[in-house]
């Protein structure tokens, strides 16, 4: 078959290079355009990119895919099959363009978590358990008929950034597996059940990042887990009629009663907890604003909580 492959971060990568290992026939690569980047604003290739540019593929990134020159390039590559993982939503005149149709590998255990932020979501919801689909598009953001799925448990110390790499692995295997299947005419093609597709996945954005520590500790710590790395959970270290905006990336859950929440308790030497709804949770991990990422104990080394402090 020849198969023209859509991505853009690291978890497509997985995905490209594992077909490629496999020597099934990438005949173009479709990713996005070089950005500018970092203080200097040099321009920045996308991860899919440059592994496509080692592996000697042909690239092409178009600003607009209706656009009808980007069509005819596309066209020209003559697709059997398209691979969509980590992209953008597709026009249909490209997404109905190869005979055997456009897959897409998603985050989740669809018809559950569809959107654009599926690990994040399973984790601040307190899954112990979601996987990887493929499935053909159609018109409907993730909603197309599913070919496959692989469970991967989640465990407690999770965060967003260890599942995602999991996910990354396993999910490049289950694709591979698809295009074997979809290449010997023996992939499965099943209708979603969409009465099961009650818990979702929506973009994230900065004001779905605050910690309401009125919550459960449980909830506090899995929402917090959930965005770490990125975006990150965030809050305000409130001293001396002063606030402070923090990262929160990684906490541990303690029997503690809470003091009341947001309420700060620390040694000023290597712990700082802070209290939720009902217990306090410990902060292992955090950024100030305009500092880098640093543990606990190098942050209390130079800056002192106050003893009226609080988060919030």
């Amino acid at each position: 078959m020849r198969i023209v492959f859509m991505g853009t971060p690291d978890f497509a990568v997985a995905s490209l290079k594992k077909l490629v290992e496999n020597g099934k026939n990438v005949v173009g690569v479709i990713t996005a355009p070089d950005k500018p980047a970092g203080r200097g604003r040099k321009l920045q290739q996308s991860a899919v990119k440059v592994y496509a540019e080692s592996q000697g593929l042909k690239v092409l990134q178009p600003t607009n895919l209706k656009a009808p020159e980007f069509i005819e390039e596309l066209s020209a590559l003559k697709p059997d099959l398209q691979i969509v993982v980590a992209f953008r939503m597709l026009p249909k005149v490209v997404w109905d363009l190869p005979a055997k149709g456009t897959i897409n590998l998603h985050g989740s255990l669809l018809p559950q978590y569809r959107g654009a932020a599926p690990i994040n979501w399973a984790i601040i919801n307190g899954e112990t358990e979601s996987g990887a689909t493929t499935f053909f598009i159609n018109e409907k953001i993730d909603t197309g008929e599913t070919i496959q799925n692989v469970k991967v448990p989640i465990t407690k110390n999770d965060s967003a950034g260890t599942y995602h790499d999991k996910l990354m692995i396993e999910g490049a295997k289950l694709l591979l597996d698809t295009v074997n299947k979809i290449e010997s005419g023996n992939a499965p093609s099943t209708p979603q059940d969409h009465n099961q597709a009650n818990k979702e996945a929506p973009k994230i954005f900065k004001e779905d990042t605050i910690i309401d520590f009125s919550k459960p500790a449980e909830q506090v710590y899995n929402f917090i887990r959930g965005l770490s790395p990125y975006p990150a959970a965030i809050s305000n270290i409130i001293m001396d009629d002063e606030k402070i905006g923090v990262k929160i990336f990684e906490v541990e859950l303690t029997d503690e009663p809470s003091k009341g929440a947001g309420e700060l308790e620390t040694n000023n030497k290597n712990v700082l907890n802070v209290g939720c709804h009902d217990k306090m949770i410990r902060l292992k991990s955090l950024q100030i604003a305009g500092k880098r990422r640093m543990e606990v104990s190098e942050l209390l080394n130079g800056f002192k909580i106050s003893e009226n402090a609080k988060m919030g």
